[in-house]
């Protein structure tokens, strides 16, 4: 695969042009305010970069779920161009309320070097999600080059994401070559040991990620609660634990198979469970494996944390995807603290967090920068490292 970054330009390369960015700017908003602006400060490096060469920047990025025909206040990314203001305050920023059109256009051809113009959230057009092809080529009229920083929905075959690059010279940004390089050394580097620590909900969602490292880890610690359906699966009593019932007879060949590739999966000795899915339930800490009935497991219980963290402390590798438990509510937020904790603390270890809510869980906890890389991408981490091909990165390619 042959991708070009932003760096092999020079002033002379981008001084006068218009440069139309892919970012992720999708962030949470609450009541008007962005909660947590990880995101967009991830893009800040290649902002910077383009529009210190004198180029004119077109940022687009989706927000949320609308409903894709047309605008809607709630989607609007007028908060984030004035978040961005506000954090590149020596650079002019604008916004338009439009995501393509006459308007858009006569925007972009008014900007100067170094001004940066931000459109409308792209999936109030139907084309965005669509893929299509005349709306990415409407898009592409507004610059000179393409550039995609945005790691986190290369995994989609969107408009702005896979078709653009089709039409403009075509570069990635220096979020989206740090994300390639460090997720891609999983899976090249030789280092060993290299450990995996998995969580989050379903089965069904990880197993892909399971069999792909299986091949190139020793060890898979299982948390959260996916866990529940390989203990049932082995007899355990597990309640009212969430389990995936039609993944009961296949997790037996996903354990045989990690074996045979020789890496072992390690799962929990002891829960913290509730008596219903609330912060003010009932809860208690198992003894073992098994949960009394009437009760959920919501988290992994100290003894487990225990375990795992002499599992990895002779590890040299690690890459860590999903919470241990439901860490947003304080009573269950302990067994994904105490895992970042341990990661957090290991020494000579390259550590790995694989977007998603494992981001969430490291930034509440403080431990940000405790870790050697982050990932922006959640879903798109995951389909690079289970060997898939992501449709944002492949439109890259040069070859």
């Amino acid at each position: 695969m042959s991708i070009l970054s932003i760096e092999t330009l020079g002033k002379e390369d981008l001084e006068g042009k218009r440069v139309l960015m892919r970012v992720d700017f999708n962030v949470p908003i609450v009541g008007g305010v962005i909660s947590d602006d990880t995101r967009i400060k991830a893009a800040l490096p290649s902002i910077k970069y383009l529009i210190d060469r004198g180029a004119v920047l077109i940022l687009m990025s989706h927000l949320g779920r609308p409903s894709g025909i047309g605008f809607e206040a709630e989607y609007s990314m007028k908060p984030v161009a004035d978040h961005l203001a506000h954090i590149l305050s020596e650079y002019p920023v604008k916004y338009v309320n439009e995501v393509s059109g006459p308007l858009v256009q006569a925007q972009a051809d008014a900007l100067k070097p170094h001004e940066i113009l931000v459109i409308e959230n792209l999936r109030f057009d139907t084309g965005e999600k669509a893929g299509n092809e005349d709306f990415a080529k409407e898009l592409s009229e507004l610059a000179d080059i393409y550039v995609n920083d945005a790691f986190g929905t290369a995994h989609r075959n969107h408009a702005s994401v896979s078709k653009i690059a089709k039409y403009l010279p075509a570069y990635a940004g220096l979020l989206m070559d740090k994300e390639l390089s460090n997720l891609g050394a999983l899976l090249t580097e030789d280092k060993q040991p290299f450990y995996v620590v998995l969580g989050g909900s379903k089965v069904s969602d990880k197993v892909g990620i399971i069999s792909a490292l299986s091949k190139k880890c020793q060890k898979i610690l299982i948390g959260g609660a996916m866990c529940f359906t390989f203990l049932k699966a082995q007899g355990f009593e597990v309640a009212n634990s969430l389990v995936e019932d039609d993944w009961l007879e296949r997790v037996e060949g996903i354990i045989s198979d990690a074996k045979q590739s020789g890496s072992e999966i390690i799962l929990p000795i002891d829960f913290v469970c509730a008596s219903e899915f609330s912060e003010s339930a009932d809860t208690y800490i198992s003894e073992d494996q098994n949960i009394k009935e009437g009760y959920m497991g919501l988290d992994i219980g100290p003894k487990t944390v225990e375990l795992f963290a002499h599992e990895l402390k002779d590890a040299r590798l690690v890459f860590w995807n999903g919470p241990m438990g439901v860490f947003e509510m304080e009573s269950f937020s302990h067994g994904t603290k105490g895992i970042a904790e341990t990661l957090a603390k290991l020494n000579a270890v390259y550590t790995v967090i694989g977007g998603g809510d494992s981001v969430s869980a490291v930034h509440k906890f403080n431990l940000g920068d405790k870790f050697d890389f982050i990932s922006t991408g959640g879903g798109a981490s995951m389909q690079l490292l289970e060997g898939k091909t992501l449709p944002g990165v492949a439109a890259l390619d040069k070859e």
